[in-house]
This record gives structure tokens, C-alpha cells and sequence, in this order.
């Protein structure tokens, strides 16, 4: 298997670095805009770069990419960007004959008329829409296959096929207790994808009445997370799990919430007050006279770098899924989770957590359809495998889930 992994940064970076440590493919190309960075990556990895090049690309210039997918006879396109760049990359793959894979799909798009109550155009859609192109090419896209989206929907596969007869609802529960020394706002994950998923309208799930929409942050619950993080307040986001699980899981309920905190909540509905959410560009006086810029990306350029987080961060993150139902008759809950300590990861990985915990799971995917174990074509989410081979083998890579009952 030749790999193309467009994107350098933290998640990239990490993918790497776990990948660096797998037999399962032959070759991979890392690209990025900067190509520095792509560089950076490679030379990190030492003697391990040997199956490792770097190039430079542009994630937005579809034709571009799958030139470079065919020169460089890759099998295989991952997508570590942000959102933006989900649509021309798929169609890059989709252009070269390669199969595609990435950890957040294509963008939303509110309602216009009634945002709060109705779906516009839903998370994945985009790709939705192609899939009877993908699957005549027998070409696989498989998308949302991160840690949420991802992980999270191989335990409700799980929770489905081998722990419950009947499921009244799944609940995606993500929390942390992550500190960052010398901050008093850095986000552990690229602020460009948390302001989209944070402040859009979150999307629920019930079986009779489809997908439907919130306001943003309703609905909080405390929820205790396991491994001594404890309890944290959660609240609705927008999230694709809520957009895959439905599609081949029978739940009567699904949603995805996060636990933000009091502070950081403040803090994205002061971005919104002020605008500096938008990503329409407005026009900023400068030196070098006027200047488009999109006042989303000045909040990304004036926060540090999350993947530069690692040596000041401290705690555990905690990515999970929660199902309740019945089991042989009696009620059952289930929380089925995983747990990255930041202090392990940069130990081991040289990568803060949360960008480990991400870029893990995409690698476990690539190395059983490497394998053949994982197969298929068209637009798939996780739900559509067999999720006990992923949960062994991301035992096997020194990184076990966990499975409490509530």
C-alpha cells in the first residue's frame, strides 16, 4: 500500500509517527502547503523515515492532488486538513482511481429560515451524494475515521452487534480534564474545526422524526468520565456521528455531546458576538494596503499552535460512547471509551494527546484494509465494518479501550 497523507500538522505529524512503527504499507508521501512542515515531519522520525517523502501541495487544487496521487502511484489518499479541504480532496481521490479516507467530512450548512428547528445541508452530504460514483468505481471513501468521528462509531457497532438486543439511544460523550500551562485560552485541537462544530446548529437523532436541530450548547448533563477525570458538564454540538450512526444502526435516539466547560462556552459566544467567527473575509488596513481576511483564520493565526501544546499540558482525554437499551430482556447502559494520558503520549509519541488519540485510529483503519480484513465500496462510515478487528488490533498498537456499565 502507497499512502498519500495530505496535511502536516499536529494530527499528521502524529500519524507519522505511529505509522512509522507498522509493516502494513510500502510507502508514505507526506504533503502540505508548507512544505517545511511536511519536511519537519519526515525528519522527525529519524531511521524510521526510510518508508516516509515529503512534497508540497495544495489541499484546495483538486487537479493538482491527483496528479499527485498518480505520480506518485499511491493507492490510497488520507486526508489530515481541516474541513475546508474535505470536498477537494475526495474528488482528487475520487479523480485518480484511489481510495479516500478522512476524519471529518465535508461542511454544513445551516437552515436559512429556521436554523434551530431543521437540518440545511447536513454534515457529509456533499459526499453522500457521490456515493453510487464511488461505489461503481469499486473505489472505498471512508469517512469520519478520526477518534469522533470514528472510534466512537466503531463502539456503537460493537455496542449493537455484540452487547445489545434493542438500543433506545447513543450518546457520543467526549471530556477531558487537559490544563495548559501559561494560557488562558489554548484549545488542545484546531480552532478552526471547534468554532464550525461548536457554534453551528447541533444536530439530534430520533427514530420517527429524522435529523433535527438545536440551539447551540443545549441540553447539558453531567456526565462522570472514567480514569479519574470525573465529571464534566456537556452540552449539544454539531458532529457526524449523529449524521453516520443512523445510517446503519437501528437507535431510537442519537446524539453527540461535549464537555466544554463554563469558560470556554464564554469565550466562543464572545467570538460569535463579535463576529470573529465568520469566515466571509472583510477587508483589514495594512502596510501593504487592504488586505481580505477572514476574521476565523486571525483567531486560528493569534492562538498557539495545539500541536505545540504538549510540553505545558497536563491530564487524561476521554472519548467514548454511551448506549442504552435492553439486553436478554433487562435494561442495560454501557459506556465504551478510550483514555489517552497527554503525560504517556509526549512520552512516547512526542504528541500531545488529543492529536494522538485522533491520528491513531485512521492508521488502525489503513492497516486493515491494507489487510483485507476491512473492505468495501462507495461512501462508508466506521459503522459499515466489523468492529471487533479494529478494537484488537487498537489493542494490539499499546492502546486498550475500555467498557464500563453505568
Amino acid at each position: 500500500m502507497r499512502v498519500l497523507l495530505v496535511g502536516a500538522g499536529g494530527v499528521g505529524t502524529a500519524i507519522t509517527r505511529i505509522a512509522a512503527r507498522r509493516p502494513f504499507f510500502d510507502h508514505m508521501v507526506v504533503a502540505d502547503y508548507d512544505l517545511a512542515r511536511a519536511e519537519a515531519a519526515v525528519a522527525a522520525l529519524g531511521d524510521g523515515a526510510t518508508r516516509f517523502s515529503a512534497c508540497r501541495t495544495d489541499a484546495s487544487d483538486e487537479s493538482a492532488v491527483a496528479a499527485l496521487l498518480k505520480e506518485q502511484r499511491c493507492d490510497v489518499l488520507l486526508n489530515a486538513t481541516d474541513p475546508r479541504f474535505v470536498l477537494p480532496l475526495f474528488h482528487a481521490a475520487a479523480a485518480a482511481g484511489a481510495h479516500y479516507l478522512d476524519m471529518a467530512m465535508s461542511l454544513s450548512r445551516p437552515h436559512p429560515e429556521r436554523p434551530y428547528e431543521l437540518c440545511g445541508v447536513k454534515l457529509g452530504d456533499a459526499q453522500f451524494e457521490q456515493a453510487e460514483r464511488w461505489e461503481k468505481a469499486g473505489r472505498l471513501a471512508l469517512v469520519g475515521m478520526g477518534v469522533e468521528p470514528g472510534m466512537s462509531d466503531v463502539f456503537a457497532r460493537y455496542a449493537a452487534d455484540e452487547l445489545f438486543d434493542e438500543i433506545e439511544e447513543i450518546g457520543i460523550r467526549d471530556g477531558a480534564d487537559l490544563t495548559v500551562e501559561g494560557y488562558d485560552f489554548a484549545p488542545s485541537f484546531n480552532i478552526w474545526t471547534t468554532i464550525e462544530e461548536c457554534l453551528n446548529p447541533p444536530v439530534v437523532y430520533e427514530a420517527g422524526r429524522g435529523w433535527f436541530t438545536t440551539e447551540p450548547f443545549s441540553e447539558p448533563e453531567v456526565f462522570d468520565f472514567p480514569e479519574g477525570i470525573g465529571p464534566v458538564e456537556c452540552v449539544n454540538v454539531e458532529h457526524e456521528e449523529v449524521l453516520l450512526v443512523p445510517r446503519w444502526i437501528d437507535a431510537k435516539r442519537v446524539t453527540f455531546k461535549y464537555g466544554l466547560g463554563e469558560d470556554f462556552i464564554g469565550k466562543l459566544k464572545t467570538l460569535h458576538a463579535l463576529g470573529l467567527d465568520s469566515t466571509a473575509p472583510v477587508t483589514v488596513a495594512t502596510d501593504l494596503g487592504p488586505a481580505q481576511v477572514s476574521p476565523r483564520d486571525v483567531v486560528a493565526a493569534a492562538l498557539p499552535d495545539p500541536a505545540t501544546l504538549g510540553d505545558r499540558m497536563t491530564g487524561k482525554t476521554c472519548a467514548g460512547t454511551w448506549v442504552k437499551g435492553v439486553k436478554d430482556g433487562a435494561p442495560r447502559e454501557v459506556y465504551l471509551y478510550h483514555v489517552v494520558d497527554n503525560e504517556w503520549s509526549m512520552r512516547e509519541y512526542g504528541c500531545q494527546a488529543v492529536v494522538w488519540q485522533t491520528a491513531i485510529n485512521p492508521v488502525v483503519a489503513l492497516e486493515l484494509l491494507a489487510a483485507g480484513i476491512w473492505s468495501g465500496a462507495g461512501v462508508l462510515g466506521p459503522e459499515a465494518f466489523a468492529p471487533r478487528p479494529f478494537l484488537d488490533l487498537l489493542t494490539a498498537y499499546g492502546s486498550p479501550w475500555g467498557l464500563r456499565e453505568q
